[in-house]
């Protein structure tokens, strides 16, 4: 950034927030009062003076700025990796080096599961020109990679094949039947080991659209018990002329949504009802925790905030990190996983008509509300997480 101090001559200063406070000196003029509260430092200054220019480098801030550099890039490689382990499930990356080394192993045992592909590729452009036996090397290695990107394919949608049978939900409690027995061995099979937190994303069946027809008897019933037989029998004119006139079309365009977003509903419901709702967010929509379940480890209110605070953020960084096991239903049906995304680090900013949310992929500090005001407080020192005594402190 770039100040203009009072006295006019120009310096330039890099911010890096960390834990002391310091006020941003004026090179010639002293103690700016307008710096003194920010939670910033100067990293690197100069001043020009009658006897020279005199630099000034704050090792301290630029090795803060190194930390959060170093802090990002991990997170952005741990996301690569996972989003590299999640694309390939139910199936693992270990799998590719087992299948490449058994294709190249059988290959020079004279055994072509191939069928004679691997010696057509040898004779490509871009692999005839490695020498023998680089070349073999290099083909049995692409076929071995085709293979295995075929078999996660294969079993990716074979798993959300079986996701889609719904018939497990309406079976009666107690002795689960042959069928429901078969499926649930498959889907078991087939669900891998050891999934992270977004592992089923991929594998998850899109939300299929009910029929015109059965959409609006299920709409009839839920309203009789609220209607007299008069304005039932209106609503029930009401309901054929949709049926007539403008619900085919409309259920054509919602089929037509339903081909190409896994879930119609869920951006609308999103756009519509939560954030053009004009109603008070904080008892109707937040969410929030609270530590008084059975016992109060103790009375002091910072004490307790500081560890519910501490409680959230490592489940937090469980959830930056996918540790957490997706949720199953009958220990075997995953749900949906999404709603972990922007449980943090997310805000919504307000409009006339409709809000906005926005999301940011990393956050190193907590706002706190207290007494009308809202304070910064940073829960991070040396790229470690602050402990309860510390953030209570």
């Amino acid at each position: 950034q770039y100040l203009e101090p009072c006295c006019g001559w120009p310096k330039f200063w890099f911010s890096a927030t960390y834990s002391r406070r310091k006020s941003a000196d004026c090179c010639l003029c002293g103690p700016e009062s307008d710096m003194a509260e920010a939670h910033s430092a100067v990293a690197f200054t100069f001043s020009v003076s009658s006897e020279g220019v005199d630099v000034n480098v704050n090792h301290e801030a630029l090795w803060a700025v190194w930390q959060s550099g170093v802090r990002s890039w991990k997170k952005k490689v741990a996301r690569i990796k996972n989003g590299f382990i999640n694309g390939v499930y139910p199936s693992a990356p270990s799998v590719w080096l087992f299948m490449v080394t058994l294709v190249l192993a059988l290959y020079l045992a004279n055994v072509d599961i191939s069928l004679g592909l691997i010696g057509r590729m040898e004779a490509w452009p871009w692999i005839r020109d490695y020498a023998a036996p680089y070349n073999t090397y290099i083909s049995c290695t692409v076929f071995g990679t085709m293979l295995w990107l075929a078999k996660v394919l294969v079993l990716r949608y074979l798993l959300k094949l079986l996701l889609t049978y719904q018939g497990w939900m309406f079976a009666p409690r107690g002795k689960l039947s042959t069928k429901n027995k078969i499926w649930l061995g498959l889907v078991k099979l087939l669900s891998g080991r050891k999934p992270l937190l977004y592992s089923f994303q991929g594998s998850l069946p899109r939300l299929p659209v009910p029929a015109l027809n059965d959409t609006m008897k299920r709409y009839l019933r839920s309203v009789r018990p609220l209607l007299d037989d008069e304005k039932y029998k209106r609503m029930e004119r009401l309901v054929d002329e949709f049926k007539a006139n403008l619900g085919p079309r409309l259920q054509r365009y919602l089929t037509l949504k339903s081909w190409w977003a896994t879930n119609y509903v869920s951006d609308w419901w999103e756009e519509y009802v939560y954030l053009r709702g004009r109603s008070p967010i904080m008892v109707n929509s937040n969410f929030y925790g609270v530590d008084a379940i059975l016992r109060h480890p103790t009375t002091s209110q910072v004490a307790r905030a500081a560890n519910i605070v501490y409680g959230m953020l490592k489940f937090r960084r469980e959830v930056d990190r996918e540790e957490l096991c997706p949720i199953f239903v009958n220990k075997a049906v995953p749900l949906c996983s999404w709603q972990y995304e922007r449980q943090f680090n997310t805000t919504r900013i307000p409009g006339v008509e409709t809000d906005k949310l926005v999301h940011h992929r990393d956050s190193r500090h907590i706002a706190v509300y207290h007494k009308g005001r809202y304070f910064k407080v940073y829960i991070h020192y040396n790229g470690k997480l602050l402990n309860p005594p510390q953030i209570e402190a």
